[in-house]
This record gives C-alpha cells, sequence and structure tokens, in this order.
C-alpha cells in the first residue's frame, strides 16, 4: 500500500510505503502500490495503551479481550497492555498462559500482558515468561484485591532489577488515607478518603527502593503534581490518565458513582497542575487504566461501587480534540501515546512512523468532531465518564499494514469495505514475542 499526500505529525506532507506490515519508506513522490490517496488526512503511529483490564478471565461479564481490543481499535489504540488483576490474577506461569491463550484467540489488535504479584505468586519463574511488564504492583488495596505489603514490594522489585524487568506501580499509601470522612455518602469522600498525600508518599517510598535495587518503574496513573515530579526527579517515568487530566471533583456532581476510580479525582486545582506537566513535557506518557464496570455495578453507593472507568475508545480522539484547542500539538499526542510508551516498554517495532517500524497506523480527518456518547463506544459496559464531550475518531485504523478497523463515516477511497462489520478479520499477536 501507498499513502500519498498525507501529513505527519510535523506538518509535512509525504507518502508513506507499506510493504509486508512494515513502513518501507517515508517520503515524496514514492512508487508502489495500490495507492490511497490520503489526501486531507492526517497519520499518527498507533496508539500505545499500557494500562488496560480486559477483565478475562473471571469478569467477561464487564469486558472482554473482543470488546475491549475492539474499542481499543476503534480509538486508534493499536497495542494494549493488560493488567493482572483478574480471576485467577496472573501471577503464576499457567495464569499467565491462560490468559495469553485468551488473547491470542480473541484479541484484534497487538497485545502485552502484565504479570501479577500476591502472595504465592510465581517469582523468578515468572518473569522468565514473555511478558510486558511486572504489575501493576498493588502498594494499596484495589479492585482484585493484589495489594502487597513492603516485603514482598521489596522483594518484587528486587527479583525484577535481576531479570531486567519493568515494575509498574499502583502508588498508594493506605496509612495515609482518611478513615474520617467514611461516614459520608457524597461521591467527593472518596476523593478526600484516598487522599493526595497517599499517592506522593507511595511514590517517594517506591523510588527509593527502586534506587537501592537499580530497579526500572513505571508509576501507573499519577493523579498529582508532587507524583509525577518525584518520579521525574528519581529518573523513573510516570503515565497519567484521561480522566485525570481532563476530570476534577467537580464533576462528580455529574458523575455520581461513576466518578469513582484509583487513584480518585482530584480538585481543579490539583487537575490543572497536572495538566500543566503534561503540556510542557514532564509527563512520559498518557495511559487510560481502562477499567470497565456494568452500569448496574456502579449504581450503588460510594463506598460498595467498584472502582474504574473505561478509556481506551477514547484517550486518542480526545487529545486530538485537545490539539484543535490549542493545548497540545500532534507531535507531542504523538510521543505521549505512541512514542514514549513503545520506548519505555520496549516494544522495538512499534510507536513511531519511521522505516522499518510495524505499520500500526492512525488516519483522521482533524476537522472531524464527533461527541462521545457512551452507547454508540464498542466497549461492552456500555457509558463513559466523557459523555457529550468532542473527540476526533480514526476514519482508518492498520494493523501491521493490514485494515483493523474502518468507521463507517470514512471516505469510499480509504480500504475496507465500510459498510456491516468495521473490523477487519486480522488477529493481535503478543509483541514481548514478536520483538
Amino acid at each position: 500500500m501507498l499513502l500519498r499526500d498525507v501529513t505527519i505529525p510535523n506538518g509535512r506532507q509525504v507518502d508513506i510505503r507499506l510493504e509486508e506490515g512494515v513502513i518501507d519508506a517515508v517520503g515524496r513522490q514514492l512508487r508502489g502500490g495500490p495507492v490511497v490517496d490520503a489526501s486531507g488526512l492526517r497519520v499518527t503511529p498507533g496508539a500505545i495503551d499500557v494500562h488496560v483490564h480486559c477483565r478475562e478471565p473471571g469478569g467477561a461479564h464487564k469486558e472482554t479481550w473482543e470488546t475491549g481490543s475492539r474499542a481499543a481499535a476503534a480509538g486508534g489504540v493499536t497495542t494494549i497492555v493488560d493488567q493482572p488483576n483478574t480471576d485467577p490474577p496472573t501471577s503464576t506461569v499457567k495464569a499467565f498462559r491462560e490468559k495469553t491463550d485468551i488473547a491470542a484467540a480473541s484479541s484484534i489488535v497487538d497485545y502485552g500482558i502484565n504479570a501479577g504479584v500476591t502472595k504465592g505468586w510465581d517469582g523468578a519463574t515468572l518473569l522468565d515468561e514473555p511478558i510486558a511488564a511486572l504489575g501493576e504492583v498493588f502498594m494499596a488495596d484495589s479492585t482484585g484485591d493484589l495489594g502487597v505489603g513492603m516485603d514482598m514490594f521489596e522483594e518484587a522489585l528486587e527479583l525484577a532489577a535481576d531479570a531486567d524487568v519493568l515494575v509498574t506501580v499502583h502508588a498508594e499509601d493506605e496509612t495515609r488515607f482518611d478513615d474520617g470522612v467514611r461516614d459520608r455518602s457524597d461521591a467527593n469522600a472518596w476523593s478526600e478518603y484516598r487522599r493526595p498525600a497517599a499517592e506522593v508518599a507511595a511514590v517517594a517510598r517506591a523510588c527509593e527502593v527502586a534506587e537501592r535495587y537499580g530497579t526500572r518503574i513505571h508509576i501507573a496513573h499519577a493523579s498529582t503534581p508532587g507524583a509525577i515530579d518525584l518520579a521525574h526527579k528519581w529518573g523513573q517515568t510516570a503515565e497519567v490518565s484521561p480522566h485525570h487530566l481532563l476530570l476534577s471533583t467537580e464533576h462528580l456532581d455529574r458523575l455520581g458513582t461513576f466518578g469513582r476510580m484509583n487513584p480518585p479525582l482530584r480538585d481543579e486545582s490539583i487537575r490543572s497542575a497536572v495538566a500543566d506537566r503534561v503540556h510542557h513535557g514532564s509527563v512520559a506518557m498518557i495511559a487510560t487504566d481502562h477499567a470497565p464496570h456494568t452500569i448496574e455495578e456502579k449504581e450503588t453507593d460510594i463506598w460498595s461501587a467498584p472502582s474504574g472507568v473505561p478509556g481506551v475508545e477514547t484517550m486518542l480522539p480526545l487529545l486530538l480534540a485537545q490539539v484543535q484547542g490549542g493545548e497540545l500539538d500532534y507531535e507531542a499526542v504523538a510521543r505521549l501515546t505512541s512514542n514514549a510508551p513503545a520506548r519505555r516498554f520496549g516494544f522495538g517495532r512499534k510507536g513511531s512512523l519511521s522505516p522499518g517500524s510495524d505499520a500500526d497506523l492512525v488516519l483522521f480527518d482533524p476537522t472531524d468532531r464527533r461527541p462521545i456518547l457512551g452507547d454508540e463506544l464498542h466497549t461492552d459496559c456500555g457509558w463513559t465518564p466523557f459523555e457529550g464531550y468532542e473527540g476526533v475518531f480514526p476514519h482508518l485504523v492498520l494493523l501491521r499494514g493490514e485494515v483493523v478497523y474502518r468507521a463507517p463515516w470514512a471516505d469510499s477511497n480509504l480500504p475496507g469495505s465500510g459498510k456491516g462489520e468495521p473490523f477487519g478479520p486480522i488477529r493481535g499477536k503478543n509483541v514481548v514475542e514478536a520483538d
């Protein structure tokens, strides 16, 4: 395939030639075919979401590998990294291999699978498997009850250092939660319970342990400027989720229990400080913490509702809309969603438009803004905290040079049927094994 006259993130209009699933050349007046007229469209590398909960096995009523990967593809995410807090948790070689079999049979995008740390985990043996990373290692309880004590946390970081495996950390210090708000029933009580100091203290502790053992760590869903600054100071990385970038406690009147997640939404001043760090480059990447729960599960009180929100389909559209608003540019979006995740997690063929990279491409019309509507998304849970927000959705998504998603509204000259089934027949691969 030859994409003719497409605009890359730096604003240049080029041709991109694809051969055997990789980018063969990028330049002007290239030869090849079949030729696709991409004038008027922009392209960005397929997004890599390093924090996704597909929920399978054990939670298929919330999401499956098939529905989660379809949501990813429709949102321009061509690689996902699944987290270990499933049932059973991915903390044994047996559980890891069983989850890998499910992903191989069901995912339509490429994937990595993280290994979990919990009581009775397989330790160094598990680290010999083709895992994307170790973690998220929960320093506090969250969905799945995988919180670990400091002894096990240190053991995990020491073993990971020996194996040169990246560790992703859910950093909250339970000793700093505020039990004084437990008698309240308003949605904001959850944010005040799991207060900012709990995250900052845990990040400091995690960085100190990582420094002692020489472990590479990555802070998941950083929700405070203090957490981001600490990770940067210690030479580690942090991700920010779209909900912590765009939502604050001011939105809880609308969201109620649907706005409960770990770590929780912060007040507007903290959200704004986090956004400044995203916009000014001190945040390594954006990752969604896509954590779907059913509407029925969420419709309860703030202390009983499960934590988490869906997001894998809306991340890239929301960020592309931010470019239209002037908060980001396209190069920053590519760095945050593709380049940096590929480098940090060691996915060497991903996250770039350079020749030799996998031809994972997202083509979109920057002027085509559409409302985000939960009942039109492909995630099985059927809702979104960004209901009514505008996003710039992909027209065409390629995975290793093949059409994995073609939007119903895409121009007829683009490859793919555009009628009936919008998803291609291509199946995803484990990026760790592929590399």
